[in-house]
C-alpha cells in the first residue's frame, strides 16, 4: 500500500472568491454557510489544478451561491494561516443573475443575500468582516451616485418668436475688451454690418430723378 505524500508544511494555499452582489438599486451581498463547520463565510475556494485564480473565483461563486455571475474588477487579497500553512485568497467583484441557475454545492448549507451591515454582522471570521467592510463601502460609494441619479427630463424645444411676457432672452454680451459683460452692464451690442448715415442733403441720383420728373 502506497503512502500518501505529505504536502510541504510551508507550501502556500491558493484560493479565490468573490464579493458577489445582487440587485442595483439596493445591492445585496452574498454570504454562505458551510455545512460542516456551520460558519458563515464569503464565497470562495481552492484552485484546481491548471486553473487560474479568476476562473476558480467564478466557479466557486456559481457553485456556492447557485447563481450565474459576471466578474468585474479585482478587489484585493486576504492572507492568513490555515492548518499551519499560509493561505492567500483573491477576491473579485461579481454581479449575480436575478434567478438561480443551479443547486448549491454539497459543502454549502445555505446562502443569504443581505445588506452590507447585515452581511458584515453575519460573517463568522473577523478578517472577512473587515475585508467586506473596506471593499463593500468603496463599492457602494462608487456605484451610489450612478444608481440614485435620476435621468434629467428633456425640456421642450423652444419655439422661435415665442416668449413669455416679462422675460428677457439670456444672451451674453461681449464688450470691446472681449470679456463677457453681465446683462444690464451698459455694453451696447454692435451690428456686424455698416450703417450708412443719411445727411440732410439727398444723394445726387435722387436729385437727378427729381429734376427729370419736374420737366
Amino acid at each position: 500500500m502506497k503512502k500518501k505524500r505529505k504536502k510541504p508544511e510551508h507550501q502556500p494555499i491558493e484560493a479565490a472568491g468573490g464579493i458577489v452582489m445582487r440587485g442595483k438599486v439596493r445591492p445585496l451581498f452574498a454570504v454562505v454557510q458551510l455545512r460542516r463547520q456551520k460558519t458563515w463565510v464569503l464565497p470562495k475556494g481552492k484552485l484546481n489544478r491548471d486553473e487560474t485564480a479568476i476562473e476558480a473565483a467564478r466557479r466557486e461563486a456559481i457553485e456556492e451561491t447557485g447563481h450565474d455571475v459576471k466578474v468585474h474588477e479585482f478587489l484585493g487579497s486576504l492572507v492568513y494561516k490555515a492548518s499551519g500553512r499560509p493561505k492567500t485568497v483573491r477576491f473579485w467583484r461579481m454581479q449575480a443573475s436575478a434567478r438561480p441557475v443551479g443547486p448549491l454545492m454539497r459543502d454549502v448549507r445555505a446562502v443569504r443575500w443581505l445588506s452590507l451591515p447585515q452581511a458584515m454582522s453575519r460573517l463568522t471570521h473577523e478578517r472577512e468582516k473587515l475585508f467586506l467592510e473596506k471593499v463593500g463601502r468603496e463599492i457602494l460609494r462608487q456605484s451610489g451616485p450612478a444608481i440614485r441619479r435620476k435621468p434629467k427630463r428633456l425640456s421642450p424645444e423652444p419655439q422661435p418668436g415665442r416668449r413669455k411676457r416679462g422675460t428677457a432672452s439670456k444672451a451674453t454680451v461681449v464688450g470691446a475688451t472681449g470679456r463677457a459683460a453681465a446683462p444690464g452692464a451698459g455694453v451696447a451690442m454692435q451690428p456686424s454690418f455698416p450703417i450708412q448715415r443719411v445727411g440732410r442733403r439727398p444723394p445726387a441720383l435722387i436729385r437727378k430723378l427729381w429734376s427729370l420728373l419736374r420737366r
